[in-house]
């Protein structure tokens, strides 16, 4: 006699979203602290200033460089996971909108590129790459873009496909969803910066402002109900 039931299995819950947030964002906040006191106060210059200032960061600073490049790899897995939860607890929700799909892909695309950074950053620390001024310059370049609007674009819009949806739907309270729009905008402005240099600050504002509202977001967002229906 079979002791199986017919009756759909719950839907497990997962990690919370709001908590890989904060892992996510508390490990790249990290980094950049631990960047600053291991080498005495010192940031990775941009790219685009001269080879001999960009190189020699890396030359004389290659233990904070790697050590941040650690922290940095870190972050991205959190964010990882949390792209994927939040689809997960979207579908369960019942939202059949592509906002879900872009939301994963930009979360997913967000976390690779970070780990990308973190790595091209950690190559430049070695100090048979930082000997040659050069060759560390052009991974500055990389490791930037990679790791900024590039990054940064991929945080837009999966801030962009949690705020339209739960916009529609008053899943979130109205202004945290139009918040949670605004920053999206501008974190996708942030490519203007591969012609537009002065527009770095775009970066840091998509960023920052895209890892504080998904932490936000993963802890406002309703957990689904059993069997619930469709929602959109």
């Amino acid at each position: 006699m079979s002791t199986h039931s017919n009756a759909p299995a719950r839907a497990a819950g997962g990690p919370d979203p709001g908590i890989l947030g904060l892992v996510s964002l508390g490990l790249l906040v990290g980094s950049l602290i631990s960047m600053a006191v291991l080498s005495g106060g010192g940031t990775i210059t941009s790219p685009f200033g001269d080879t001999e200032t960009v190189a020699g960061f890396f030359a004389d600073h290659g233990f904070a460089a790697r050590f941040a490049s650690m922290l940095q790899l870190g972050s991205s897995i959190p964010l990882g996971i949390y792209a994927a939860t939040v689809y997960a607890r979207q579908q369960r929700l019942g939202i059949r909108v592509p906002g879900p799909n872009i939301g994963l892909f930009g979360g997913t695309t967000a976390a690779i590129l970070l780990a990308v950074s973190a790595i091209i950053t950690w190559t430049q620390s070695q100090p048979i790459v930082s000997a040659n001024p050069e060759l560390t310059h052009t991974l500055a370049y990389l490791s930037f873009a990679a790791g900024g609007f590039a990054h940064v674009l991929g945080l837009g819009l999966l801030v962009a496909g949690i705020a339209v949806p739960a916009l529609l739907l008053r899943l979130v309270p109205t202004w945290f969803a139009w918040v949670g729009l605004v920053i999206a905008v501008l974190a996708e402005l942030s490519f203007l910066t591969m012609v537009l240099e002065p527009l770095q600050f775009l970066i840091p504002i998509g960023r920052f402002g895209s890892l504080i509202w998904l932490v936000a977001a993963g802890f406002l967002l309703p957990k689904p109900r059993h069997q619930q229906g469709e929602r959109a």
